[in-house]
């Protein structure tokens, strides 16, 4: 892979690997691990087979996702119909940026008047908990933007080829 391919493909490389950080944890949630959701991960289901499946689901979900983002800008991905395969990643794109964004911007962006009109909330919103959904939900506007951008970039050079 050269210089190149990587600088005009970069968008498609940051979705992969945004994909990938999502499907980790989700495998080792699926394991029955705790890691990285210390707290909550004593609510959270698991040690069942449908949390399992959950888990795992997800994880292979967003590792298609990776494999998708990818397909955007390998050569191997240009077998497919353009279309067929950006449109609907340009909605999927959407989609996770705007969960990501509108999660990210009650959660954390309104966090200071939640704390003014409600002290209550200070105490979670200062919970080392708050920062992994921080990351978590930046993750979905990362990966949205880079997956929109990738899929915008296919578009567009197969109308110039």
């Amino acid at each position: 892979m050269g210089a190149t391919a990587v600088r005009h493909g970069w968008t498609g490389y940051a979705a992969a690997a945004a994909a990938l950080a999502y499907a980790a944890p989700h495998f080792w949630w699926g394991a029955g691990i705790g890691a990285t959701f210390p707290g909550d991960f004593a609510g959270a289901p698991h040690g069942t087979w449908e949390a399992a499946v959950g888990y795992w689901g997800m994880g292979g979900v967003a590792v298609l996702g990776a494999v998708v983002a990818l397909a955007l800008v390998r050569p191997w991905g240009r077998r497919l119909p353009r279309r067929l395969l950006a449109v609907p990643v340009l909605a999927a794109s959407a989609g996770m940026t705007l969960w990501g964004f509108t999660y990210f911007a009650l959660q954390y962006l309104l966090a200071a008047e939640r704390v003014v009109s409600a002290p209550a909330f200070a105490a979670q919103d200062a919970h080392p908990q708050a920062a992994w959904g921080l990351f978590w939900y930046a993750l979905f506007v990362v990966w949205g933007v880079t997956l929109g951008a990738a899929a915008w970039k296919r578009l567009r050079d197969g109308r110039r080829g």
